[in-house]
């Protein structure tokens, strides 16, 4: 698939060669990423399959300039992630990329309207709040507080407000994770409106191996290796989905 990606024209925004992550807790060394390579290009439905444990979170916070590796390159277009210092990484995560997390971390205070806002207040071209949530079916809750929305409608929020940066790639961790099915069912139709409407490339991680039906491309991963990936030839909607 990555070379028929590169054959289509499309660049790559992502390019991870042989990233190893090591966390050293106390007398123990986890090696949660043993040398994966990885690459997303433009406009694509990637998710990123695995059980907990797999190294699925620990790649997705490292791309989106979250955590740094302790071996390996990671490009995001021609910029090596691996040498950037704290500030640029920063701005790399405030002008490039949109996250959307199991909870919502929404702020309770605040209207839809205003925790989008929130973002849209420091990036130098935002979408429109309003614009924002209705892409993701929200347009009539704009003044409505979190805890007047269901679960469901509260991460429709947090993808609202990830998007609203008009970011070139949205990472996804979970993002239906404590949903039940019909819930997130619409969590993952605004999802996929997202990438077909938006062209954002997506990055979804998830052990729910019914999601992997919409996607471009499914990498899994086990014991913080790939251990395969997978092209879909026809992609399923979100409608279609059955878990």
């Amino acid at each position: 698939m990555r070379a028929a990606s590169v054959a289509a024209g499309l660049e790559p925004i992502f390019t991870a060669r042989g990233v190893r992550k090591v966390y050293e807790m106390g007398e123990v060394t986890v090696e949660a990423l043993r040398g994966v390579d990885f690459d997303l290009f433009e406009g694509e439905f990637v998710v990123l399959l695995g059980p907990s444990g797999s190294g699925k979170s620990t790649l997705l916070n490292i791309l989106g300039g979250l955590d740094v590796p302790t071996s390996g390159e990671v490009l995001y277009r021609d910029h090596d992630l691996t040498v950037a210092d704290d500030a640029a990484l920063t701005i790399y995560r405030r002008d490039h990329v949109g996250f959307v997390f199991q909870f919502y971390n929404l702020i309770p205070s605040l209207t839809a309207l205003e925790n989008v806002a929130l973002v849209t207040d420091i990036v130098a071209h935002p979408m429109r709040p309003e614009e924002a949530l209705a892409l993701v079916g929200l347009g009539h809750r704009l003044d409505h507080f979190p805890a007047q929305l269901s679960g469901g409608e509260q991460q429709r929020v947090a993808i609202a407000r990830a998007i609203a940066k008009r970011p070139e790639v949205l990472l996804c961790d979970e993002p239906t994770g404590s949903l039940d099915i019909s819930t997130g069912v619409l969590v993952l139709e605004a999802l996929e409106r997202v990438n077909r409407e938006l062209g954002t490339a997506t990055a979804v991680i998830t052990h729910n191996a019914a999601i992997a039906a919409m996607a471009d491309r499914v990498v899994r991963l086990a014991d913080g290796r790939v251990a395969g990936v997978q092209a879909n030839t026809r992609k399923a909607t979100a409608r279609e989905l059955q878990w």
